[in-house]
């Protein structure tokens, strides 16, 4: 079976806003957001999407 598109992780700076299946990584502040996706994003071999200031994914499109 292989996953064609898919929510890898979720970044954000608000706890109160998240909750689900995929990995959570919380951050204090938008820059470690901004580190983090973009870290996340190239070890996942994915595509990261910021959803608002405080929220971004990682997809696999």
């Amino acid at each position: 079976m292989n996953i064609e598109k898919a929510i890898l992780a979720v970044i954000t700076t608000n706890r109160g806003k998240i909750a689900g299946g995929a990995p959570i990584f919380l951050c204090e502040t938008k820059q470690e957001l901004e580190l983090i996706a973009a870290n996340l994003e190239a070890i996942m071999d994915g595509i990261a999407h910021a959803l608002s200031e405080e929220l971004f994914i990682i997809v696999k499109h």
